[in-house]
């Protein structure tokens, strides 16, 4: 008997009701798992249907659908001697389960339920799916009619149970099994399990990856054994990018692996592993042998094959040896890879023949354009490297059968269609900046001014009211001066989605183009854009990274894609142009606006999000940092900002039901659409909750007052038994955690426990003084004593993004 096992591990790109090309890529997988000799092939999450089919898994079709994939692919499959399962749902008395469906020889074998279920974050699964909760049992699964006839076989258990073969034995975990605290894999592996297999369906978010790298190898760590990783890779349908990432881990280490991103839709990575490593590494920890010996069996399924079946025919073979230590992408390179893969796929499938972006000149709409450059880029790699695949899409997008891309610049002209809207409030700087960007990254750009538009928008107005509007700056009221500002802002949008229309019409080619967003997260929570302004698009590959990480991005994109002007871009201050010019300069910045900082927002908002905190916690947890961080800020000043921040929030949050669909990658996104679940109406004064803040407020102020005054004292005293005792304080009632208060040396970011696969804490630092290493790329912005002060009464709060005036007017 051999006892060298060869498996395939399968990434796979699938596009969620897309029942014939996800059968073709599964289809293509196990035929690439065959040529390198591997006798088990898994793949992804949900593979047969697709992951985010959502409501779709109510209809019965899905689950027909389904069957009939299976039932091709097992014929498919009629003379490969090799152990395969696909995921895949299933109704079973009734009841839907997301599974594992393993057949091997014409026969389905076993169908293992999902046992927990995953709902944090963007996953919703216990809406469509129930978990199996018979532990160590299983059932009678009758097969579809139509099925059963083809292969002759009436039921196949499903349930709890594991694959036993003459040579080893294999068990399942499915995604959320392996987060959990009491993962399935431990009981297996003490069950004599020595191959768990995981198909999944992960998503990715900035700094997440290496967490689920930990998982699997922690996972074969602890409980000895191989531990196959399968994910998804690609937009299935939503606004997540599963990001690929599949790894064979033996032993707490890592033997192989696949890419985090990649435009190829079928990705296979093989590995083999010595059956005799496992048993020799489990015997030798004793402590888990004692467990082993009083752990209840799992009912098993048993095959008359052996996995290490070719070992015999070809002994000596070696084995998977462990990789060095995987290098992950920074932050900076997962916004250059991911969204320019998401932003791929959406265009191939969608059927439209390219991008039409508003470029501003500033941080938002240039890392937008560069995205798109970054995606002209992988394409042109992929077709290098000969994926027909690729070229295929590129010359059916393009609807140019013959075409071949020389340079990402050439094919990015194609494209990318650009233009910027000015008006008499623009500054010459930003023109310039964005004719530059488009120079370089090589879109088709157009410069046009929008006044004689807004004229006419106004006009109207002044012809059935007899008013006509006017800037602060010329004695307009604060409503004048947004309403001046928004329509030029909405005026950007409607010609947006005009050119967008036309632009291939005018360049003879076929189809339109797909109109892209470039507001960030920060503005988002903030609510700092105007509703339905340029804001408004069909996708938005930035709508969910932070100001500050797209800063990081452009100086990475300014050496990694040769892009000089990009340093000009990124120290010019955001300003949305949208009042008049002084003496040609800009007469207003976005922090200056909105009353905040950019990561200020961004502190707030992972306190908010992932911390879980509303006002008061915010406020205890922040004013914890007083007098220790070298800022010369007080308790007020954090109160103040906080009130602020909330204020804001509440009065913009309608604007979350209406964002452009984003390419998420933030775990405090407030996507009111799947991933933020809050109402969009408050009571904006937060009355209650800001009483509790200025009542904590005055007992910490009090607090300092009192330590300030026994300081002499302490310094004349420095015995333990002579120091003051404040055990009678109401402050020592305070517990106030600084969980969120620190920054790494190397401003690397720390991974909470709690859905650590979904929620990475990216603790940059809170009202720190600024500091930056623009060298570097690593950027800190910070609070100084002049944003600090007080004073935000609602004349001179900005309040719903681009209004100072009463929290009541709309937008």
């Amino acid at each position: 008997m051999g006892h060298k096992v060869r498996v395939a591990v399968a990434t796979l790109n699938q596009w969620a009701m897309d029942f014939q090309g996800n059968f073709e890529r599964i289809a293509q997988s196990i035929s690439i798992a065959e040529e390198n000799g591997a006798t088990y092939r898994t793949g992804p999450e949900l593979e047969v249907s697709g992951y985010s089919c959502e409501d779709h898994f109510h209809e019965p079709d899905t689950y027909m659908h389904c069957w009939e994939v299976l039932l091709a692919i097992i014929n498919e499959c009629e003379s490969t001697r090799m152990l395969i399962d696909v995921g895949m749902p299933v109704q079973h008395r009734n009841v839907t389960y997301n599974c594992r469906v393993a057949f091997y020889n014409g026969r389905v074998v076993l169908i293992r339920p999902k046992m927990i279920m995953c709902d944090d974050g963007n996953y919703r699964e216990t809406r469509w799916f129930s978990p199996w909760t018979k532990e160590r049992q299983t059932e009678d699964y009758q097969l579809p009619r139509f099925v059963a006839l083809a292969l002759n076989q009436e039921t196949v258990p499903i349930g709890d149970a594991v694959i036993a073969t003459l040579d080893t034995c294999l068990g399942y975990e499915i995604c959320e099994e392996l987060w959990n605290p009491r993962s399935k894999h431990i009981d297996m592996s003490l069950a004599g399990v020595e191959i768990i297999v995981n198909g999944s369906g992960s998503y990715m978010q900035l700094r997440k990856a290496h967490i689920t790298t930990d998982l699997i190898r922690n996972a074969s760590y602890k409980a000895g054994g191989a531990y196959l990783f399968s994910n998804l890779r690609g937009c299935d349908g939503q606004r997540v990018y599963f990001n690929g990432c599949s790894a064979v881990a033996l032993n707490g280490a890592i033997i192989a692996r696949g890419r985090q991103f990649a435009l190829n839709e079928v990705d296979v990575t093989i590995a083999s592993f010595d059956l005799q490593d496992i048993r020799a590494y489990r015997g030798a920890l004793r402590s888990r042998s004692s467990l082993a010996a009083a752990t209840p069996t799992y009912p098993r399924v048993q095959l008359m094959c052996e996995l290490a079946e070719l070992d015999r025919q070809h002994p000596g073979s070696p084995v998977s040896s462990p990789l060095e230590e995987w290098v992950y992408h920074r932050p900076e390179e997962e916004i250059a890879l991911g969204p320019a893969c998401w932003l791929w796929d959406y265009l191939r499938r969608s059927g439209q023949g390219g991008f039409f972006l508003p470029l501003s000149g500033g941080v938002d709409s240039s890392s937008t354009a560069i995205i798109v450059y970054s995606m002209c880029r992988l394409v042109v790699e992929a077709i290098e490297e000969g994926d027909q695949r690729v070229l295929e899409d590129c010359r059916k997008i393009l609807a140019e059968p013959l075409y071949i891309p020389s340079s990402a610049t050439e094919l990015c002209g194609r494209l990318l269609f650009t233009c910027y809207m000015g008006t008499e409030n623009s500054s010459r700087e930003t023109r310039d900046r964005a004719a530059t960007l488009a120079s370089q990254l090589g879109s088709f750009h157009l410069d046009i001014g929008i006044d004689s538009a807004v004229r006419a928008l106004l006009s109207i107005f002044q012809l059935a009211t007899g008013m006509l509007p006017r800037f602060r700056a010329s004695g307009g009221c604060p409503r004048q001066n947004l309403a001046l500002q928004n329509i030029q802002a909405r005026t950007r949008m409607v010609l947006s989605y005009l050119f967008a229309q036309l632009m291939l019409w005018v360049r003879n080619r076929p189809g339109g183009l797909l109109v892209l967003g470039s507001a960030n997260v920060d503005e988002a929570l903030r609510g700092y854009m105007t509703k339905y302004d340029c804001s408004s698009a069909d996708i938005n590959p930035i709508g969910g990274i932070s100001k500050v990480d797209l800063r990081r991005f452009l100086l990475y994109a300014q050496t990694e894609f040769g892009l000089p002007i990009v340093a000009d871009i990124v120290v010019a201050p955001p300003t949305a142009e949208l009042e008049p010019l002084v003496d040609g300069a800009i007469a207003q910045t976005d922090e200056e606006d909105m009353g905040l900082t950019y990561q200020e927002l961004s502190d707030f908002g992972r306190l908010r999000k992932q911390a879980f905190c509303g006002p008061f916690s915010m406020f205890c947890k922040l004013a914890a940092s007083v007098g220790t961080d070298g800022s010369d800020r007080t308790v007020k000043d954090v109160a103040d900002r906080v009130k602020h921040f909330f204020r804001c929030y509440a009065i913009n949050r309608h604007k979350m039901t209406v964002l452009t669909p984003s390419y998420h990658a933030e775990s405090y996104s407030p996507d009111d659409n799947r991933f933020d679940h809050r109402p969009f109406l408050y009571r904006a004064n937060w009355n209650w909750q800001f009483r509790a803040i200025d009542a904590e407020m005055r007992l910490l102020t009090a607090h300092q007052a009192r330590l300030e005054e026994e300081r002499p004292l302490l310094t004349t005293m420095p015995t333990a038994t002579s120091q003051p005792n404040f055990a009678t304080s109401p402050i020592e009632r305070l517990d106030y955690d600084p969980f969120f208060l620190f920054n790494n040396a190397d401003n690397t970011d720390v991974g909470s426990a709690a859905g650590a696969h979904q929620l990475v804490h990216q603790t940059s630092g809170l009202y720190l003084p600024g500091r930056g290493d623009t060298s570097t790329g690593q950027l800190t912005m910070g609070l100084t004593k002049s944003h600090s002060s007080g004073g935000y009464s609602r004349m001179h709060s900005s309040v719903m993004g681009k209004i100072k005036d009463r929290t009541g007017v709309p937008v």
